[in-house]
Formats: C-alpha cells, sequence, structure tokens
C-alpha cells in the first residue's frame, strides 16, 4: 500500500468528506498536528504558533500539556523518527506525503517516547490522517504505525544505529541532532578544552528549558525563584507566566538569562556617564532593547534601536510600551544606520541575525531547517553589521557583539576577521566583565581571548556568545 505525494491537505477542523464522518480526532493532538504542519509547510516557528493554537482551541491544562510535549517532541527528535518511520514503510520519507509525515512523526514520539498507549496513538492517528486525507493514506499510516508499535524503542534504536555510515551520524540518530550540527557544537567545545562535553550538550538541547523571567530594572523586583547569574533574572513561580507578565504591565516578561547578561554585559563595560548615546542596531523582537532602556533610563542615557523588518521594529516598540520615556526605533538596514553616523554612539549592542543554533531547546526546528549554507550566507552580513558598528562608536565607544549561536563561524571568526583589519579597537576582556556582574560564580571556560560561550548544559542558559570590543580614546 503506497501513500499518496503533495496532496494537498483539508482545511483543519473543516473536512466534510465522507472518510472524515465519525472521526473524531482528540483535540490536543489536533492542535499538535495544525502546528507541526504550519512549521514544516509554511517555515513558521512552534515557539510563537503554539501558545495561540491552545489558546483558540481552549484546551484545558492537561490537553495543553499534551499538545506541547508531542509538538516539541515530534519536532525535536524529527530525525529519528524519520529513520524508523522510512524503516517500517521500506521507503525514504521524501517518498511519502508530508501531511501523513507529520502525522506518523508525532504518533512515533508517543509510540517510542510517551506513556500514551500503544492503541490510542495509533487509532488517533489514523482518524487525523483519515479526516484529512481520505482512507487511502489512513490505510497507510495503519500500516506503518503498527509495524513500529510491533517493537520496543530500544529495537529500533538499535535498528536505525546499524544503519548509521559513520560514529556522528550514529550519535545524530541517537541525539536527534544533524551530523553538520554536532560537528560544529564539538568544534566550539574543543576550543574550550572541554570536547568532553558533546553528549551532555546534546542531551541538554533536547531538554525542554525552564521558563525564566527579567524584572526590569528601577520598574520591577525579581521573584522567586531566582536565577543564579544575572540580577534580574528569575524563574517563572508556576502556572502560567503570562499572569505575572499582565500583572507588571510588561515590566516583567520572558527572557533567557543569556540574553539578559548579553546586554547587561555591554551596560557593565565601562561606567556609564551621563548623556551617553547607545544603540540596539538588530533589535527584534525587543527584549534586549527593553531591558537597555531600563537601565539607559536610570543613568539618563539615549537609547535608539533599530531593526529591518517592519513587522519586528513593531514588535520592539511593543516591547518598549512599559519602559517610560521615548526609545526611536529605525526601520533601516543596519549597514545603512552605522554608515550614516560615523563616531555617534558611545555603546552599541549587534545581536546579530544567526543560524540560532544556539537556542535549539526552544526552537527545535531550527536543527532541520538550517544548514550548513545559511552559516556561509549569514557571515559577510554579520562582519559588515560589527564593521560598521565599531565605525559609528565614539572614541572610547564599546560595541557588544553577540549570536544565539556557539558556531565558530559565527562567533570567534567574525571577531577575527574584522579585527584583522583595524588598528583602532581593543577588545576587552569580556568573561571578567561578565565574572563581575553575575550573582554567583560562573563557569566561562574561554579560549584564551576572553570572549564569553554560555551553554544550555553548563549554565542553563541558550548558548549566547559575546566579545566586547573597544574603539581606541583619541590621543
Amino acid at each position: 500500500m503506497s501513500a499518496p505525494r503533495r496532496r494537498p491537505a483539508r482545511t483543519p477542523h473543516n473536512s466534510t468528506g465522507g472518510a472524515a464522518q465519525g472521526r473524531r480526532v482528540q483535540p490536543a493532538r489536533r492542535v499538535a498536528y495544525d502546528v507541526l504542519r504550519a512549521v514544516n509547510d509554511s517555515d513558521a516557528y512552534a515557539n510563537l504558533l503554539l501558545p495561540s493554537a491552545i489558546t483558540a482551541a481552549s484546551l484545558s491544562p492537561q490537553d495543553a500539556a499534551l499538545a506541547t510535549e508531542l509538538t516539541y517532541g515530534a519536532l525535536r527528535r524529527r530525525g529519528t523518527y524519520d529513520a524508523v518511520i522510512a524503516s517500517a514503510a521500506g521507503r525514504t520519507v521524501d517518498e511519502i506525503d508530508p501531511a501523513v509525515l507529520d502525522a506518523l512523526r508525532l504518533a512515533t514520539h508517543q509510540l517510542l517516547s510517551t506513556r500514551v498507549a500503544s492503541h490510542a496513538a495509533v487509532n488517533e492517528s489514523v482518524n487525523l490522517v483519515a479526516a484529512e486525507l481520505g482512507r487511502g493514506p489512513a490505510g497507510f499510516t495503519n500500516a506503518v504505525l503498527r509495524r513500529i508499535s510491533r517493537d520496543t524503542p530500544g529495537q529500533w534504536q538499535e535498528r536505525i544505529e546499524q544503519a548509521a555510515r559513520s560514529d556522528d551520524e550514529r550519535l545524530g540518530l541517537r541525539t536527534a541532532h544533524p551530523v553538520w550540527v554536532i560537528r560544529a557544537l564539538r568544534r566550539a567545545l574543543t576550543a574550550e578544552g572541554r570536547a568532553d562535553e558533546l553528549e551532555d550538550l546534546l542531551d541538554a538541547d533536547n531538554a525542554a528549558p525552564e521558563v525564566t523571567l527579567v524584572a526590569l530594572p528601577g520598574l520591577a523586583e525579581a521573584g522567586e525563584p531566582r536565577r543564579p547569574y544575572a540580577a534580574t533574572a528569575f524563574g517563572s513561580p508556576g502556572g502560567d507566566p503570562q499572569r505575572v507578565i499582565s500583572a507588571s504591565g510588561g515590566t516583567v516578561r520572558v527572557q533567557d538569562e543569556g540574553s539578559q547578561l548579553v546586554a547587561l554585559a555591554l551596560t557593565a563595560a565601562k561606567p556609564i556617564a551621563e548623556g551617553e548615546k547607545w544603540l540596539d542596531l538588530c533589535a527584534g523582537p525587543g527584549g534586549k532593547t527593553a531591558l537597555l532602556a531600563a537601565v539607559a533610563r536610570q543613568h539618563d542615557v539615549t537609547l535608539e534601536a533599530n531593526e529591518v523588518v517592519p513587522a519586528r521594529a513593531g514588535l520592539v516598540r511593543g516591547a518598549l510600551k512599559a519602559v517610560p520615556g521615548d526609545v526611536t526605533v529605525h526601520e533601516q538596514d543596519g549597514r545603512d544606520l552605522t554608515a550614516a553616523n560615523p563616531g555617534g554612539f558611545d555603546r552599541i549592542l549587534v545581536d546579530a541575525p544567526c543560524t540560532g543554533l544556539g537556542a535549539l531547546r526552544r526552537r527545535p526546528e531550527a536543527r532541520w531547517r538550517k544548514s550548513p549554507a545559511d552559516v556561509a550566507e549569514l557571515a559577510p552580513l554579520q562582519a559588515q553589521l560589527l564593521s560598521g558598528a565599531l565605525d559609528a562608536l565614539a572614541p572610547g565607544g564599546i560595541v557588544a557583539y553577540a549570536t544565539c549561536s556557539p558556531h565558530l563561524a559565527e562567533t570567534s571568526g567574525i571577531v577575527a576577521e574584522v579585527l584583522r583589519g583595524r588598528d583602532d579597537v581593543t577588545e576587552l576582556d569580556a568573561a571578567a566583565v561578565v565574572s563581575d556582574l553575575v550573582e554567583s560564580p560562573i563557569d566561562l571556560a574561554g579560549d584564551g581571548t576572553g570572549r564569553v560561550q554560555l551553554w544550555p548544559h553548563r549554565h542553563g542558559t541558550d548558548a549566547m556568545f559575546l566579545a566586547l570590543l573597544q574603539r581606541n580614546p583619541q590621543e
């Protein structure tokens, strides 16, 4: 029995064909399936789409938890599940209708990685495919899932690993990471002398991160439990963090602790002088901008922000609403803005566009969506933004170059490339700056340059990178 290829799925919740008669799909599975389809078919981001989908479906807390587990589990382990599905189906996943394949991924996650009863996982998935695509695809789905359900998770893992062509491919199947990502992460850890931490890092990428909140300085107080490093960071007290956020009027919001540390390091790199002018060059969606704005407000500093994508610029303006005062938000190419303002700023944050490999815990789809070609494509832009920011510094001014990626070609490689062409810039010891501002000791292995690389497995943060560069004072 074969699965039809590239047949358009009917609109969710509105299937009226005969195959759909009497086929009721459990709401949590429906939400998970719809989100998975949007992620894989329309390049949506699960962490942005899933909360609104749960709200729109009025899911109970229990069903919301199930929808979240199914969505993120299927996304995180997609490569592993695809290998299992291909083996069970006797064909490559490219030969399976994408809409059927997403249903198979959700079901495979339930069969191999959850306590959901096998018959429930199979029957619900078959009903879902029948309602969406008809009896033929439903029959194919039933056959594949019954084949998967006959063997244990350990047996399937052993089977797919035996077919691996290299140790790295075998590790990728075990930890659900593409081989190129594994190799990039190994190189970054090796630069710190910590290559033996690779499997701990890969495991951390597959663990659901705890929700971290930021209390904007001077506007809100950090609650409990406190996070170990940033004075502004604390954990969600339980339940829906939106209640705390709403009650604060926006002065408390969700933000990874690593992201907070990057912004705070720029403000702590040297004493703040009244009247300074700051710029957040790549500001969307605005979390770091709001934190910088709160600190700037405490020191009579002017802050400007820039975001080239209009929709993201709107998010920046929304993030700034909770901070009293005016922050100009430009909508320009950052390279043009810095070129038009030589020597115009005292501190600039360059949170450069990157592959996002440091946030795989939060955006698990990124590992399957990105490729080495993306690194090569982004590198020239990253170097140009950093170089332009340095030109836009006043003498003695500081740039914080940050990425949410540990890939050396996006981090130290960019810094080294830009510094090779300049004799008017000095690199500061960012590790010393961060060590001085944190609330408890932090293990920053470093590569001898003073640059900072945070890690999920070591610090409980996203894998944020930070370098601090200072324009030499005029003699």
